[in-house]
């Protein structure tokens, strides 16, 4: 039997009470017999990005982040859309991993969940390939509507059940 895959889950919102968290934590009971799901140290809390900044004295909160990114197998990104974008604390959390490489060739999924999603996820979808994070059409989907879809930490639409578990095998698969 394989040992359970370490995922870094990453929520692109800040909000306590938001629907990526609660799809985060829904995928975390769905698979629980595959995967450990580790939450991400709070992305809020990282300081403004500043690549003068970005050197040997680094804030602890960014060794932190980075090391919580290299010690998993795999890299789960859920985020809303926010004013068609990418939300300003994602962008920033990533922008603290370009020149240290801790996306590259690391395996990530991408599940943007909004009321609409497409920009948003094109936009985080580009700059992940540009950094080199090993993400494809099939670790990587828009769940539109979102409130009409998770409740109470549960995937409440089978559809989206569906969708959701596929992308996990793949992101999992060895």
């Amino acid at each position: 039997m394989s040992s359970k895959k370490k995922i870094l889950a990453i929520c692109g919102s800040t909000r306590q009470n938001s629907s990526n968290l609660e799809l985060l934590f829904a995928i975390a009971e769905m698979m629980e017999e595959q995967i450990e799901l580790i939450m991400s140290q709070p992305i809020g809390e990282l300081p403004q990005f500043n690549p003068d900044d970005d050197n040997e004295n680094v804030s602890e909160k960014i060794t932190a982040f980075r090391n919580q990114i290299r010690a998993s197998d795999a890299v789960l990104i859920c985020t809303p859309e926010y004013a068609m974008g990418v939300p300003g604390t994602l962008k920033n959390a990533i922008d603290w991993t370009v020149a240290s490489m801790e996306f590259s060739q690391k395996p990530t999924a991408l599940i943007t969940a909004a009321t609409s999603g497409e920009k948003g996820h094109q936009s985080l979808m580009e700059t992940l390939q540009v950094i080199e994070a090993k993400i494809d059409t099939k670790t990587a989907f828009v769940i539109s509507f979102i409130k009409t879809k998770v409740k109470d930490k549960k995937i409440i639409d089978s559809d989206t059940y569906l969708q959701v578990q596929v992308l996990m095998n793949e992101l999992v698969k060895d």
